[in-house]
């Protein structure tokens, strides 16, 4: 028995697979919406000469990974 010849070719994969990487970089370009009731946590005043650093505790946590 013969099969009917497909109406799904390779070229045809293949653009339909460009396109879905298309679309998904530019959704992944777009910005992004956030709830406006979500306030960033408030952050301490930067000294007025400069030296701005503080022992945070993500810093103090990188210390601990970091350490030979």
């Amino acid at each position: 028995m013969n099969q009917p010849p497909s109406k799904l070719s390779r070229r045809t994969v293949f653009v339909g697979a460009g396109t879905v990487g298309a679309l998904a970089a530019a959704v992944s370009l777009l910005p992004v919406v956030r709830d406006a009731a979500v306030a960033p946590a408030a952050l301490p005043q930067a000294p007025e000469k400069g030296g701005g650093y503080s022992l945070s505790d993500h810093v103090k946590k990188y210390y601990q990974t970091a350490r030979v």
